[in-house]
C-alpha cells in the first residue's frame, strides 16, 4: 500500500467479522491483532498471560475495583491499558495492521491512514453462524449474541472516550455482511480501504 495505516473492525457477535479481518489482513498483508494480542504482551513483559485473557474485552466492575495514586487494581482495567499500550507502539513503530474490537476506533481517531469499519448482520444469519461454529442449539446461540454484544458495548462505551459501539456516526463504513456475503464483504471493505488511503 506504500503508507502507514490501521484498520479498525468493530463487529456484531456472529457477523463473520473476523473471517473478513483475516481475508483483508492477508490482502493487505498485514498483521490482524485480535486475542494474539496476548502472546506479544506474554513475550515482551516475560509473563504468562493465560489467566488475563477471561478480562480481555470486559468493562471494568466498579464494585470490586478502586484506583489509588493512578494504579488500579481492576484485571480488566489493566488488560485493556496493556493492549492499548501494545497497539499504539506498534503505531508509534511504524507498523500498519488491522485490530478487531478493543477500542481502536477510538484510539486511533483522527490519525493519518486510518480507517474505521462495523461489521453487522441479520439476526437470523447470525444465529445460523454461530449455531454451525460453535456447535449450539438456536436458543443458546441466540443467548450467546446477546451476551457477547452485551459485553463488547459495555467495554468499549466504557473506555472510548468519543462515540458509541455499533453507532454509525463513530465509523468510517457501516457494512451489513448479511447483504453480500462473507467474501464480497471483505472485497468491498478492501475497495473502500484502498479508495480512502489513496
Amino acid at each position: 500500500m506504500g503508507k502507514q495505516f490501521i484498520i479498525s473492525i468493530g463487529r456484531q457477535y456472529g457477523s463473520g467479522g473476523r473471517e473478513i479481518g483475516e481475508k483483508l489482513a492477508k490482502r493487505l498483508d498485514v498483521p490482524l491483532y485480535d486475542r494474539n494480542l496476548f502472546e506479544e504482551i506474554g513475550r515482551i513483559k516475560g509473563i504468562d498471560t493465560n489467566d488475563l485473557e477471561k478480562y480481555d474485552e470486559a468493562p471494568k466492575k466498579h464494585f470490586f475495583s478502586r484506583t489509588v495514586k493512578g494504579y488500579s487494581n481492576s484485571p480488566e482495567e489493566n488488560v485493556a491499558e496493556l493492549q492499548f499500550a501494545l497497539l499504539k507502539s506498534k503505531w508509534a513503530d511504524g507498523d500498519s495492521f488491522i485490530v478487531l474490537g478493543r477500542c481502536a476506533d477510538d484510539l486511533f481517531r483522527g490519525t493519518e491512514g486510518f480507517v474505521s469499519i462495523f461489521i453487522l448482520a441479520d439476526t437470523a444469519d447470525r444465529i445460523n453462524r454461530i449455531e454451525n461454529i460453535r456447535h449450539m442449539d438456536e436458543k443458546k446461540a441466540k443467548q450467546a449474541i446477546e451476551r457477547h454484544d452485551k459485553k463488547r458495548k459495555a467495554y468499549h462505551d466504557y473506555f472510548s472516550i468519543g462515540g458509541k459501539w455499533g453507532d454509525a456516526n463513530n465509523y468510517d463504513l457501516c457494512i451489513n455482511s448479511s447483504r453480500l456475503g462473507i467474501d464480497a464483504t471483505a472485497d468491498a471493505i478492501y475497495d473502500f480501504i484502498v479508495k480512502n488511503l489513496k
